[in-house]
């Protein structure tokens, strides 16, 4: 069964609902999910619970956090953009700056720095400081049109390859992208090219995170009794 909080009050009351159905394993989605699962967990600890993105330390017996090393994936996703751009210029924007998107903008930035290393190139990397550790940011995660604007931003200052790293509020850069008609977008998490087909077009590439494949994992684990609290890390080796 599946629940969508469509606010943070509804958290918590998602959690309680499973709970009250005896669920056999329980698994949020988000970085944002972590006190609350947090808690769901330690005040039942004979439930099973999986949370993606986020991870405890110490480990939560009785939770499996599902990590990714994002940045390896973003990283090569730099390269490529730094290797196809025709303007000198690519960017990238979040939605909030929290690890679980920090981290793509990172790795991205540390791409296309590694490609100008490489071939003597001076290929700039709008929006995000690796020094900083700061960069653009929409603080939002649903408002399609601030996406839009940023892209638009983006590709005023010349860049003609975007990583929005913003969930829904991605779709809305691919748009403006679209609507421009001479920049490539890259997408996050899942493959854009299936994803979101209205965009194939101009998706250059996506920075996947298989949670497809852990999740089957930890589900597997509590039906064939081997469930153990810890992390689960999704990275490019595996």
């Amino acid at each position: 069964k599946c629940l969508e909080s469509k606010e943070v009050a509804d958290f918590e009351k998602n959690i309680n609902a499973f709970l009250e159905e005896r669920c056999d394993i329980i698994i949020t989605v988000g970085f944002v999910l972590g006190d609350a699962t947090k808690a769901a967990a330690e005040a039942n600890p004979n439930t099973r619970f999986s949370i993606v993105d986020y991870g405890y330390s110490p480990v939560i017996p009785n939770v499996v956090g599902q990590a990714f090393q994002t940045d390896e994936a973003a990283f090569l996703a730099g390269y490529l953009a730094a290797g196809v751009t025709r303007t000198g210029v690519v960017g990238t924007f979040g939605g909030m700056n929290i690890p679980t998107v920090s981290i793509f903008m990172d790795g991205f930035t540390r791409g296309v720095n590694y490609y100008n290393g490489t071939h003597g190139t001076t290929i700039v990397a709008l929006g995000w400081d690796l020094r900083s550790s700061d960069g653009l940011f929409t603080n939002d995660f649903s408002d399609q049109q601030k996406g839009y604007e940023m892209a638009v931003t983006l590709m005023d200052e010349g860049a003609d390859v975007i990583l929005p790293v913003a969930g829904p509020v991605g779709l809305g850069a691919a748009a403006a992208v679209k609507a421009r008609g001479n920049a490539y977008i890259i997408g996050v998490d899942s493959d854009w090219f299936l994803t979101a087909p209205d965009y194939a077009d101009i998706t250059l590439t996506s920075v996947m995170k298989l949670m497809d494949v852990t999740t089957f994992n930890v589900i597997k684990s509590a039906v064939d009794g081997t469930f153990k609290g810890g992390s689960a890390i999704g990275n490019l080796a595996n």
